[in-house]
């Protein structure tokens, strides 16, 4: 079995981490960390996430994504039409398609033009995994019910939701579509979290950052060698030791990330 963390949501291609990404990257390795899923929010990080994957090979693993508020509720399709072909490209070195989703947060999408456009986008991602067979890694925030019941109505098998903060019985409704899904290192802060965390099985779970985002302290950078406060506060609320969800949580990346390889 393998011993150590699997990041499976982090942005490692974002611009708060340009200038010392070798150092977070060490950290991150001897903070026992083995792989990072690495998303995009847009086509333009497409290359840069590829080109890391490229420069710590076995370590960082690539997703292409654009994430609902990509273009900030401007036309969703300019952002993801031109760069079709990069899909197609650089399917042999992507392990999911991420970071996608929706998001109905009624300040960032007040109008229903907003969330069709998001919907249609997602569905065109959506419909992008199954294509390559890859899985998703998905952004659900005030939208957890509708994003859950699309998936399914287009036959996903294989998603992370990650961050998820959807009632308890809508992340049931995920975990019997065989769903799983990731907190960040945040949520040790947040108690609401907590009996869904409690709710959800073990098998069900993964971990992640979200880094830079949704660290401890929102002031302050978060680092993929964080994961291991999102491990330790999952065994926290399961009454378990940190070592079993370190072990089950890595074995569900590898099997929800099947071209995982540590």
């Amino acid at each position: 079995m393998a011993r150590g963390f699997i990041d499976c949501h982090c942005h490692i291609s974002a611009s708060e981490f340009t200038t010392d990404t070798d150092d977070v990257l060490l950290i991150a390795k001897k903070a026992g960390v083995k792989a990072l899923v690495a998303v995009t929010e847009g086509a333009s990080e497409f290359e840069k996430v590829i080109q890391l994957s490229k420069t710590y090979p076995g370590f960082v693993f690539p997703c292409f994504g654009i994430h609902p508020l990509q273009g900030s509720g401007q036309d969703l399709h300019s952002d993801l039409d031109p760069f079709l072909y990069l899909f197609q490209t650089y399917k042999d070195d992507i392990v999911a398609i991420g970071e996608i989703g929706l998001d109905f947060t009624p300040w960032y999408s007040s109008t229903t033009q907003e969330r069709d456009e998001q919907m249609k986008v997602f569905i065109k991602q959506l419909e992008i995994s199954k294509e390559l067979d890859l899985p998703v890694n998905v952004h659900s925030r005030s939208s957890a019910k509708v994003t859950i019941a699309t998936m399914k109505e287009l036959g996903i098998r294989q998603a992370l939701l990650h961050n998820f903060a959807g009632k308890p019985s809508v992340a049931m409704e995920g975990v019997q579509a065989g769903f799983f899904f990731s907190f960040p290192p945040a949520v040790s802060k947040n108690e609401q979290r907590t009996k869904l965390i409690r709710q959800i099985p073990l098998e069900h779970v993964c971990l992640e950052t979200d880094s830079p985002a949704l660290g401890l302290d929102k002031h302050v950078r978060n680092e993929p060698s964080n994961v291991t406060i999102s491990c330790e506060y999952i065994a926290k609320v399961k009454g378990i030791s940190s070592d079993v969800v370190m072990e089950v949580t890595t074995q569900n990346a590898l099997r929800l990330f099947s071209k995982l390889k540590i």
